[in-house]
């Protein structure tokens, strides 16, 4: 099968600058992505997406590839997933007559993320051929019976459940409640290309632990992670 690891890495990163090759513990933080991909049983390509020809540089040298650069006006901070899959599907039409058979969307901002859970996840996609997509997700920390939107200056729930004061509950009476953590997402090109989206309709769960979760977004996302290398914390 053709399985490709695709990594976005755009530039322009405004809470850390230049956060993809920011040194993570010496080593560029996009760097602990593209070495858990290269070390997969079943990745046989790994494409980076970027508009940046200073990531592209880093990227090459640890062993990814920059077949094209990726167009500013899809790569904002509001762009979406959809934009860059679809730009890279049609790039690889165009000048490959390359269509991988499956698309394995490793986020750059989770450096902990383990080979073993890659090839995990590819392996239960693929025991799932009716599925349009697999995502990666962690137990919520906070759960949304506890959150509350300011509504003409009082407290309402953000979410309502049939008991009033579901919110006073202890956790372990709530259900289980999960997000999505930006560390393994794989979607089908039909999925794509079919059903316009990178999810689809019918999505596996791929439960991870918090340590593999670990998404860096802000400074403080960032020294939590060196000190967590360094064995500090």
């Amino acid at each position: 099968m053709k399985i490709l690891a695709f990594i976005p890495a755009r530039a322009g990163s405004k809470r850390i600058p230049n956060k993809n090759i920011k040194h993570l513990n010496k080593k560029p933080l996009i760097v602990y992505t593209i070495e858990a991909a290269k070390k997969s049983k079943y990745i046989n390509r790994i494409v980076v997406s970027t508009d940046s020809e200073e990531i592209a540089n880093v990227a090459k040298k640890y062993g990814a590839e920059i077949p094209f650069l990726r167009p500013k006006e899809i790569s904002q901070s509001d762009s979406t997933e959809m934009q860059f899959f679809e730009h890279a599907l049609d790039w690889f039409t165009e000048n490959e007559d390359y269509e991988p058979d499956l698309i394995v969307l490793l986020y750059p901002t989770t450096p902990f993320r383990k080979t073993e859970s890659i090839d995990e996840a590819i392996e239960e996609i693929l025991k799932h051929p009716e599925a349009d997509s697999l995502r990666s997700v962690k137990l919520c920390s906070e759960h949304p019976y506890k959150m509350w939107v300011i509504e003409d200056g009082y407290l309402k729930p953000f979410v309502k459940g049939k008991d009033p004061n579901v919110h006073t509950l202890s956790y372990h009476l709530l259900p289980a409640v999960y997000i999505q953590n930006a560390s393994i997402y794989i979607t089908r090109p039909t999925t794509i290309r079919n059903k316009k989206s990178p999810t689809g309709d019918i999505i596996i769960p791929f439960a991870m632990d918090e340590m593999e979760s670990i998404d860096i977004n802000n400074p403080i996302d960032f020294k939590f992670a060196e000190m967590f290398l360094k064995g500090t914390l």
